[in-house]
């Protein structure tokens, strides 16, 4: 534990003239009553009041100390912490184009291919994820971290309607996707470097193919998974047609052999995202992967603990002044 304003500690030095007033004037101070000789009174038995009496004395000190404790608002511990595990690298680089709303998948594409990355990131917590957004451009929504609660967050965060509002381009840049990715992974120091690509449509944008950013991905030693979200034929997609949504069948288009060369090209798998089955078994092959040492650093937030120091103030301070009007009242 650790106080945030360390500085109303010095209100404790108070305590010092306090007590030596109380020890050395107090007591002269107490009334008493005037004997000839008091000799007789030596052995006289003292009463649970009288051995008492420093005790509203005391509680008022001690409500003193807690008030300066909580004004000094002690937090728990929170630092920096480093450990060694064990784990790999990922990017999950995913398409966030507007035909990421076809309904062939419940509740939709995107919505499905958001809970199987949260499934997957949720079961490796000792990995380094980050993430890659793409549709006619691409950009990184998180590197590479293990604070896997944030990047949860920016992940829920995502929606198909970034392109759909012009913030980026629409379209389907696999390639300027899957780059963005291994520019992420290129610095890695471990052995397993992995991206996993989602997509449900076939390279119509950007500036560098889909094979060669493969291409890139293999000379820089990461394994590429590709996984076509979608099933085969037509799917149901949602349109505004006067005011209202109307749904229309469009034809799956993925490019499920440019794909497939991606991943043979960069030593991974290509899965077709059609049922659970083969979403498990991308967490198979990656389990298999040689797994390496790193150095993770961890933060602990801080929390706010004065509370119970200014609850105890207040009970404190309320028993002793029940004590001085009932069982230590004085009569002037």
């Amino acid at each position: 534990m650790e106080f945030l304003n360390k500085e109303y500690l010095l209100l404790l030095l108070l305590l010092i003239p306090y007590l030596i007033w109380y020890l050395l004037y107090r007591k002269k101070s107490e009334p008493t009553m005037q004997m000839s000789d008091t000799n007789a009174y030596r052995y006289a038995p003292k009463s649970l009041r009288q051995q008492l009496v420093w005790l509203p004395d005391f509680l008022r000190m001690l409500t003193f100390v807690l008030v300066v404790l909580a004004l000094a608002r002690p937090q728990t511990h929170s630092s920096w912490g480093q450990r060694t595990t064990e784990g790999i690298d990922i990017m999950l680089a995913m398409d966030v184009s507007t035909s990421m709303l076809a309904q062939d998948l419940k509740p939709n594409r995107i919505e499905a291919a958001k809970s199987v990355a949260t499934e997957f990131i949720s079961g490796r917590p000792d990995d380094n994820i980050g993430l890659t957004i793409f549709a006619g451009e691409a950009f990184t929504q998180c590197p590479m971290t293990t604070d896997h609660t944030s990047l949860l967050n920016l992940l829920q965060n995502v929606r198909t309607d970034i392109a759909a509002r012009g913030l980026i381009e629409d379209g389907t840049a696999v390639g300027m996707g899957l780059a963005n990715a291994v520019s992420r992974l290129k610095e890695s120091k471990t052995k397993s470097k992995v991206v996993i690509l989602l997509t449900d449509g076939s390279n119509n944008m950007g500036d560098i193919s889909p094979l060669t950013a493969a291409q890139i991905a293999k000379s820089l030693g990461i394994r590429v998974y590709t996984i076509a979200v979608g099933t085969k034929g037509v799917a149901p997609y949602p349109m505004m047609v006067g005011g209202s949504v109307q749904y229309i069948n469009v034809k799956a288009d993925v490019d499920t052999e440019t794909l497939t060369q991606i991943a043979s090209m960069a030593d991974g798998h290509f899965y077709r995202a059609t049922s659970t089955a083969e979403l498990k078994q991308i967490y198979k092959d990656i389990d298999k992967l040689e797994k390496t040492k790193m150095n993770v650093k961890k933060f602990s937030r801080h929390y706010e603990a004065y509370q119970p120091f200014a609850l105890m103030a207040f009970i404190t301070l309320l028993i002793e002044i029940l004590l001085r009007v009932t069982w230590f009242r004085r009569i002037p």
